[in-house]
């Protein structure tokens, strides 16, 4: 009989599984060629690394910073 952390190694893992499975199927768009937040062209050496992309260098270190905060709150 399986004790408890047996049972939740289990879980574990399953998760980590179901995780990395929804990751590595997820669909992929093209990388687009403009900035949708500033409109800056993005340069073809970043659209070829990063599939799907859609910001700039700047845009994404700012979205990554600071991620949803600064959207519709008050100062």
């Amino acid at each position: 009989m399986a004790d408890s952390m047996d049972i939740v190694q289990q879980r574990t893992d399953e998760m980590l599984a179901r995780n990395i499975a929804l990751i590595t199927n997820r669909p992929v768009g093209v990388s687009a060629f403009f900035c949708e937040d500033c409109n800056a062209p993005i340069p073809e050496k970043r659209r070829r690394a990063i599939y799907g992309v859609t910001r700039c260098v700047n845009c994404q270190d700012i979205k990554e910073r600071f991620g949803n905060s600064r959207k519709g709150g008050a100062a």
